[in-house]
């Protein structure tokens, strides 16, 4: 059996950290490839090594003086091998840095440092060979992760390597010219690597155990989650549920392997389990809420809307012209609204509605701004009547004024639409009547 490890920046942000995280790997054989980030925060005033890089580096870029910023970062990474007791020098790798940095070589490469140096110091500490996420992680000319040569290239180094350190966050083009993922990518690298091993189980180790119903910002210690399938992660993910990068459950979705994501503060904790499916059910009718402020809504007229072949593509096309992507399209007989993320439309939307007038020839374009979009998760939805009912009673109980409604054919999730001043109180309604009243 085998598993991958992912440890978050602040599992890794000091020597002691590192220890639990060796106490963790060492506790479990089966854990055989280690994905670490960057060293994040200390404590709460502290600031993440991938910042500290990226400050560095625009000193350089902008031909300031940047030694004593790159210093600093190298004292972040002397105190974890102190700390550690290592006989180990990271001297050779900043002059290089250095060197690079002022030769300009890039944002990309700048950011990648934080991952890479602390690979080298996880891979001592363990004894496990370390592996350049640049040499095994591609992208394509475009930039685009390409996930099959990746595949290839990553399954056969690994293939003959029993443990094995890869950083995470960063890969490279063909020419070997650094480029990282997203913030958060080191979610992506985990389940890269889990891919390229045939893990039994991608295990992502972060500050919390597990995802939560509702972002406990709003709901004052909220209950957590068990199991969740990709799908319900998928959807969570994308409207604000931060404890997992979004685009780390492809690579591993499409071979079956479970992600569970456990605390690293808290190891003996279950965490929860990512699934492709499961027959447990949820303790509760919904699996998670999860919700964005900021959306403004496009209402287009038109009589006989619903007849006339053509009328949607060429309302859409109108925002695909001006670069604006859509979040929803609830329709009627004879309207159409489009649900947009404001500070993308607000610069364009007259041109948006006068080429709507052109295209499409409505009879009339009304737009409403500071909206909020709820998204309520839950497989359990499928086999539960009444579920849309019980969240307009809950809302209605709150004096909450529900803007739109839109529920997708597979049951699984129900998108509301509120004033971005109601955001708060009606995640508040649905978590009370879905969770607190049956608790």
């Amino acid at each position: 059996m085998k598993k991958v490890v992912k440890f978050g920046g602040s599992s890794l942000a000091s020597a002691e950290q590192f220890k639990k995280v060796a106490d963790i790997i060492h506790a479990d054989g089966e854990r055989r490839y280690v994905v670490p980030s960057a060293p994040g925060k200390r404590f709460s005033d502290d600031t993440k090594v991938t910042d500290m890089l990226y400050d560095c580096y625009h000193l350089a870029e902008e031909g300031k003086e940047f030694k004593k910023a790159l210093a600093e970062i190298a004292v972040r990474y002397d105190e974890i091998i102190e700390g550690l007791g290592l006989s180990l020098s990271l001297k050779d790798e900043f002059k290089t840095i250095e060197k690079n940095f002022k030769e300009k070589a890039g944002e990309n490469y700048a950011a990648s440092r934080g991952e890479y140096l602390n690979g080298i110091i996880m891979a001592a500490y363990l004894g496990y060979e370390f592996v350049d996420a640049a040499q095994v992680i591609r992208f394509g000319e475009k930039g685009d992760f390409d996930a099959e040569v990746t595949n290839r290239i990553l399954s056969e180094r690994l293939a003959g390597i029993e443990r094995a350190v890869i950083p995470g966050f960063y890969g490279a083009y063909e020419d070997g010219r650094v480029k990282t993922f997203s913030r958060g990518g080191s979610d992506i690298t985990g389940s890269i690597v889990a891919r390229a091993v045939k893990a039994d189980v991608y295990e992502n180790w972060t500050d919390v155990s597990g995802f939560l119903i509702a972002d406990p910002r709003i709901i004052a210690d909220p209950e957590g989650i068990d199991t969740i399938t990709y799908r319900e992660l998928r959807e969570l993910s994308y409207m604000g549920a931060s404890v997992l990068h979004e685009d780390a459950i492809f690579p591993v979705r499409r071979e079956g392997i479970p992600i569970n994501i456990r605390n690293t503060n808290r190891p003996g904790d279950r965490g929860t389990w990512i699934v492709e499916s499961t027959c447990q059910k949820s303790r509760y009718t919904i699996t998670g809420i999860a919700g964005k402020r900021g959306f403004c809504s496009v209402n287009i007229e038109k009589a006989m809307m619903n007849s006339e072949i053509g009328f949607g593509r060429k309302v859409l096309q109108a925002f695909e012209d001006y670069g604006i992507s859509f979040e929803h399209v609830p329709s009627g007989i004879d309207t159409m609204t489009v649900f947009v993320h404001q500070d993308e439309f607000i610069d364009k939307e007259q041109k948006v509605v006068s080429a709507i007038h052109r295209l499409a020839d409505p009879d009339s374009v009304d737009i409403e701004a500071d909206l909020a979009l709820i998204a309520v998760v839950g497989r359990g939805m499928k086999s539960t009547r009444g579920t849309a009912g019980r969240i307009f009673s809950a809302l209605a109980h709150a004096n909450v004024n529900v803007k739109m409604i839109d529920q997708g054919s597979s049951e699984l999730n129900i998108i509301i639409g509120v004033a971005n001043e109601d955001f708060e109180a009606a995640i508040e309604a649905i978590y009370t009547i879905f969770v607190i009243s049956q608790l």
